[in-house]
């Protein structure tokens, strides 16, 4: 126990234990042993405070692998120019980020999370995943601090941008009446944003960007246009405020896997002339404007004007890793890469009695092309899932951990293990495993398919595709309610080939996708089902 004004010292005690799948290890992700002494102000044994008026309450963090689990984390070598937008994106894929405390002349932080479960699961995914932070290895471990008390005059800049970024993620607009939250959103001096495609395997077309910056505030203007051989866009919001904030959030974010990295920084113009409505530029704000195909999307004075705008970027920062998705907040922007990490899934937790592995591969083939999956002999609430890459297994891992799936709160982690086995030949193994290699329901063998721009998280909103001339509303109405759980809304395209369908809960969606998917509707009409990003 440390008391108030204690001098006890504490030596780090790190050593890294791999975590076993399925078993959650209290260990320090890549921890080495270290010196170095970590000076934080605290007035009890379980909370870290960050509070410059005594400096005699100096205490050196316990930074031990056997610290048991915290919902407190402690970051460690970090790159000195780090932002607190790049911390804070570290633990947004586990969960709810509720305090950060930045220590940048030592180069660590302090992250909490809202539960210890979240903690926990981040912790395990990073034994298997080594975070990287703007190319450089960070440390991830336990706090032995169980709460993070954090002075607002010293750590204010942070503070405004959790409750930014975290307002964002939860879909409402921050408070603007938090002083330290104005201080940072005022400091934007345009509402319009320049951005710049880095890593652009795949297209990105104009209505990717709106979904994207929509979710940030109400997208007015968007040109986009090839300079210097980089695809590039100038994108105005209605407030400059709602600029900083998709800035803050989205800056070093990708939109696909290992793609397409967003380059964000303000343009000089404050607003946009806009003459054409087409697939280059769009005025939201005038629909009525001629589409002018073969036109020049920009005028010629907006065009000298864009030649001269500022592309003050802050350098090369590279990519986060997968779990920095801060994307999140998007809930377009897919997980950045990391190459090596293993693409083989463990999911527990889950209903033995009905889950199978076609379901699993259905389901977990919304968000990669699920190769080979192996329910456990011995474990049968478990399965190992073997995707094409890593890529493909941190998105599946990070849009269906915690979800629900057959009345049972599913978890999906990495697994230790490279590839799922196949039974020796001969060997019944009681249909538990199956291999989908050369299976025709994969989404994502063509390299650029639009399926990339269409990977959303489980929703109660299904959109349905492929479907046949002489289907009705009420023929699909009653299919999907055969499925199990109520029909909310329909809503067909235009066209009649393509449909939303809304259920009443997220569970009922999943588990209509996974019976449904692939339905044979006659005449060679296969119906496909995916999760939309919109409501009826």
């Amino acid at each position: 126990m440390c008391s108030r004004g204690s001098n006890k010292k504490y030596k780090y005690k790190n050593k890294f234990h791999p975590a076993m799948d399925g078993i959650v290890s209290d260990v320090a992700v890549g921890v080495k042993r270290s010196s170095e002494e970590l000076n934080i102000y605290s007035s009890s044994p379980n909370s870290v405070t960050a509070n410059g008026n005594d400096t005699s309450k100096k205490l050196r963090v316990e930074d031990r692998m056997e610290s048991p689990p915290s919902r407190v984390l402690h970051i460690r070598k970090l790159p000195s120019e780090v932002s607190e937008t790049e911390v804070i994106a570290l633990g947004l894929p586990f969960g709810k980020v509720t305090n950060i405390l930045m220590l940048k002349g030592k180069n660590q932080a302090f992250l909490e999370l809202s539960t210890e479960e979240a903690a926990v699961t981040m912790v395990n995914y990073y034994t298997a995943v080594i975070p990287q932070v703007r190319n450089v290895p960070v440390f991830i471990q336990f706090s032995n601090h169980k709460e993070l008390k954090t002075d607002s005059a010293l750590n204010q800049r942070a503070q405004a941008v959790l409750q930014a970024v975290s307002a964002v993620q939860e879909g409402g607009s921050p408070n603007s009446d938090t002083t330290a939250l104005d201080s940072v959103l005022a400091q934007a001096p345009s509402p319009v944003l320049r951005i710049i495609i880095d890593n652009m395997f795949y297209p990105v077309t104009l209505d990717v960007l709106q979904q994207i910056f929509s979710k940030f505030g109400t997208v007015m203007k968007i040109i986009t246009f090839t300079k210097n051989n980089q695809f590039q866009a100038l994108l105005q919001f209605s407030e400059p405020v709602n600029a900083q904030q998709a800035r803050l959030s989205l800056d070093g974010q990708n939109i696909y896997n290992s793609c397409c990295t967003l380059r964000i920084d303000f343009s000089k113009l404050v607003n946009l002339n806009v003459k054409y409505n087409n697939d280059k530029s769009r005025d939201y704000t005038r629909p009525e404007l001629p589409a002018g195909d073969g036109q020049p999307a920009v005028d010629p004075a907006m065009a000298a004007a864009l030649n001269k705008d500022s592309s003050s970027l802050l350098g090369a920062i590279s990519p986060l890793t997968a779990a920095a998705a801060a994307a999140a907040a998007a809930g377009r922007v897919a997980l950045s890469g990391h190459s090596g990490c293993s693409g083989v899934l463990l999911v527990s937790n889950l209903n033995e009695e009905m889950v199978t592995p076609q379901s699993l591969f259905t389901l977990f083939g919304v968000y990669g092309d699920a190769q080979r999956v192996k329910i456990l002999y011995n474990k049968k609430d478990s399965a190992l899932i073997q995707m094409s890459d890593g890529n493909q297994a941190q998105l599946a891992m990070s849009h269906l951990n915690g979800q629900k799936m057959y009345g049972k709160i599913i978890r999906v982690t990495l697994s230790k293990h490279q590839t799922v086995q196949l039974p020796r030949e001969g060997l019944d193994d009681q249909g538990l495993t199956k291999d989908f290699t050369n299976s025709p329901l994969h989404r994502f063998k063509k390299p650029g398919s639009k399926n990339f721009q269409n990977i959303f998280p489980p929703s109660a909103t299904l959109h349905l595709s492929n479907v046949p001339d002489d289907v009705t509303e009420e023929d699909l109405r009653l299919l999907f309610s055969n499925a199990g759980g109520t029909v909310k809304a329909f809503k067909f395209f235009q066209d009649h080939k393509m449909a939303l369908l809304q259920m009443s809960t997220v569970e009922e969606a999943i588990q209509a996708l996974m019976d449904l998917h692939n339905y044979d509707m006659g005449r060679n009409h296969h119906l496909k089902v995916s999760f939309s990003k919109s409501t009826i």
